[in-house]
């Protein structure tokens, strides 16, 4: 898989662009503040639906338009599809795919890239949110359908919130609110469960090509490790804090996961209603990164934080990698050679370097590994400058 043509219209510091990009190594080289990152985090965005620098949609859209338009050209094998996107202000978001209106989720069915930033550090040293960010967008990555099942899951927490909310003011433990609370419950849980064993067997399928990642980019075994914490399995005294089980890795059945579940929920219903949150699901679970055995944050220090950062999103290209019947994820690396040091870089591009198409962003060009045929893409101010490849 490849992007073969980028068309941007009012995103960012773009009132307009256009950009094409090569099978193989292509570097987008420009100071810092020039628009290097906007170009790949719009080519991220077809295959996420959101931006891995802002929380909301509003922010890519250039100042004072109402809306900014994005399309772009994929081929996979002998397929070429087109896609487009138009980002609202005001309203709902729209989407094409060769002409055709579509919901915006479907943009992730036909591209998959894998983009490391310096923001990915976050996944190691930020808050459980962050992680269950990137295991979400890995599952959506690996199978595009379980944006639905997410989406899904996230209206039931919002709506069953809401409902416990309310409930604070009401009566508590009236036979209604029990009633319409045990509904809202099977849908969490029916939703939750599908969540629940993907990431299961996505974390399962990370741990080798994680130790194989880590060990090829730094050059040294530190035992790198991945585990659940899960709080349907969290003790009744510590779901409050949400992070503190260690899920095993056991192969469950839906049926037990459910049930568990629904113990779990039933456990903790009158601090539920007192509270007027939500206290267990996937929304509350955490990956937990061990290097050596000992918890990564807190412990590794900033070289093995980011080393370990890196070699989790080289394990989901890998497994991406071998699943995929589109061919290979795009693999875009945006401003990451500035935080390693040389031998890192090189090892790094070594890994990588065999993907159908990566796409570089560097504002020093002595940060860029040698030896490759790149592309070469110059940014200055939004206007764009192709070069032909060299080495």
């Amino acid at each position: 898989m490849r992007v073969a043509h980028l068309s941007l219209g009012d995103f960012r510091n773009y009132a307009a662009a256009e950009l094409t990009l090569h099978e193989g190594p292509n570097l987008i080289i420009g100071k810092n503040g020039q628009g290097k990152t906007n170009l790949v985090e719009a080519i991220s965005y077809f295959a996420t639906l959101r931006s891995h620098r802002v929380s909301t949609d509003s922010a890519m859209i250039r100042a004072e338009r109402p809306a900014a338009i994005l399309r772009m050209r994929v081929v996979a094998g002998d397929r070429d599809v087109l896609l487009e996107t138009q980002l609202n202000r005001v309203g709902a978001n729209r989407a094409q795919v060769n002409g055709n209106m579509v919901r915006s989720r479907v943009l992730t069915r036909w591209f998959t890239s894998i983009m490391f930033a310096p923001e990915d550090l976050s996944i190691v040293r930020g808050e459980p949110a962050v992680r269950r960010r990137f295991m979400d967008d890995a599952l959506i990555a690996r199978l595009p359908v379980a944006a639905g099942v997410i989406a899904d899951y996230e209206r039931v927490v919002r709506q069953r919130t809401s409902l416990l909310k309310s409930a604070r003011s009401a009566s508590r433990g009236t036979a209604a609110l029990q009633a319409t609370l045990e509904v809202w419950d099977e849908q969490l849980i029916e939703h939750g469960v599908k969540i629940m064993l993907a990431r299961r067997e996505l974390v399962a399928d990370l741990r080798q090509p994680l130790i194989d990642a880590y060990s090829n980019l730094v050059d040294a075994d530190h035992a790198p490790g991945l585990a659940l914490s899960e709080s349907v399995y969290d003790s009744v005294d510590d779901v409050s804090r949400g992070t503190t089980g260690l899920a095993t890795g056991d192969q469950v059945s839906r049926e037990t996961l459910a049930s568990d579940f629904r113990s779990a929920l039933s456990a903790v219903r009158s601090r539920e209603i007192e509270r007027g949150v939500t206290l267990v699901g996937p929304h509350r679970d955490d990956m937990v990164l061990a290097l050596n055995a000992l918890p990564v944050r807190g412990y590794a220090s900033h070289g093995e934080s980011w080393s370990f950062a890196l070699s989790l999103k080289i394990a989901l290209a890998t497994v991406i990698r071998a699943e995929s019947p589109a061919g290979d994820p795009v693999i875009i690396l945006d401003d990451v050679f500035a935080e390693l040091d040389r031998g890192r870089r090189q090892r790094l591009m070594a890994v990588v370097g065999d993907f159908e198409q990566v796409v570089v962003t560097a504002a020093v060009e002595g940060d860029v590994p040698e030896g490759l045929p790149w592309h070469r893409i110059e940014v200055s101010a939004g206007t764009l400058l192709e070069r032909d490849a060299v080495e």
